[in-house]
């Protein structure tokens, strides 16, 4: 007959019987458990804010930004202006000073307005404004700028220089 050996693992005391304490009631960490960040973001965020209001910049090292390789500025007292203004499907009115002037509007009619045009680029040219500046507002068709620049561009000499208007 074989003898078989029982162990109580609930039985702490005995360590004759081969019982080295409660392993059975080892506890463990729920998988789900984690840590929550939420007042250390808060912190961060009010150290950050705290930080940006309370600090001044230091003006002896400011950063002296370098002039941009592209584009400049171009004096409108020295450039003929045309606007183009927002307008219906089939065209927008073109003004020929800054702005929408009534009495400074070009013809409706295409072979005209062209004609005004290069008459306005000419008289400029003669007046040593080398300079075409052809604003327009941001809801223009770009087919209606273009035209503008296809005129004005018959001219030998002049350079174009493009704006945009934007409203509020």
């Amino acid at each position: 007959m074989s003898s078989v050996s029982t162990f109580d693992l609930t039985d702490d005391t005995s360590e004759e019987n081969g019982n080295y304490g409660s392993l059975g009631t080892r506890q463990t960490r729920p998988d789900d458990a984690e840590m929550d960040i939420t007042p250390m973001i808060d912190i961060t965020f009010l150290m950050l804010i705290f930080f940006l209001v309370a600090s001044t910049p230091d003006q002896q090292t400011a950063v002296e930004l370098p002039e941009a390789n592209h584009g400049v500025s171009v004096s409108q007292l020295h450039s003929t202006l045309f606007t183009v203004g927002e307008g219906g499907l089939d065209y927008a009115p073109v003004y020929a000073a800054d702005g929408k002037i009534p009495e400074f509007q070009l013809s409706d009619d295409l072979s005209e307005r062209n004609r005004q045009i290069r008459t306005a680029v000419e008289k400029g040219f003669l007046e040593n404004k080398s300079n075409i500046v052809i604003k327009a507002d941001k809801t223009v068709a770009f087919r209606e700028v273009a035209r503008v620049i296809k005129e004005v561009s018959k001219i030998e000499g002049v350079k174009i220089h493009l704006a945009i208007l934007e409203t509020n």
